[in-house]
């Protein structure tokens, strides 16, 4: 008996081993297969790209451009009326254009007075949006997004007249 329940718990044992190699094996492969994306994630552009669940226009400009601020121009390549509908399996052409880089976010460590807010709070009144302040506070309307991360707004289209916004340098 005792010989029997040996036996079977050795089979047991390479059994395990032998299908946990497989998977590592999988797995391995699987980074390959990633890897390999990644470097056709770094196509020449201009390129066409398949929509797949989940993605919007700023994240399939990010995976091409390496910045979001490009998806407007994939919106106008494809004559798109709105940026915020499209669908999985929809075929988009990526166009060739420079990458958008917002002069706030240029890691030369060098401020310029053109990236300074010209208060350091704002007023919001009936009508504005983070990109119209941003325009008339530091003359460039991709500083949006440093208003929204000062402000810990967690939904950044939803500001109200009356709020007081801190406009970060």
């Amino acid at each position: 008996m005792a010989l029997g329940l040996a036996v079977v718990l050795v089979i047991g044992v390479l059994v395990f081993n032998y299908f946990s190699g497989r998977q590592q094996g999988q797995s391995a492969q699987t980074e390959s297969q990633k890897s390999q994306e990644q470097k056709e994630a770094e196509t020449k552009l201009p390129t066409t790209h398949t929509v797949t669940i989940g993605e919007t226009l700023w994240s399939i400009s990010e995976k091409y451009y390496k910045s979001g601020y490009n998806w407007q121009d994939i919106q106008k390549a494809n004559d798109l009326t709105d940026g915020d509908v499209i669908e999985a399996g929809q075929t988009l052409t990526i166009p060739s254009v420079p990458v958008i880089v917002p002069e706030g976010q240029i890691t030369s460590g060098v401020t310029s007075e053109a990236a300074k807010p010209k208060e350091e709070s704002y007023t919001v009144v009936h009508g504005d949006n983070l990109w119209n302040i941003a325009v008339a506070q530091y003359a460039n309307g991709y500083r949006w997004v440093d208003i929204a991360k000062a402000n810990n707004l967690t939904n950044p289209g939803l500001i109200h007249a009356g709020n007081i916004l801190t406009l970060p340098e």
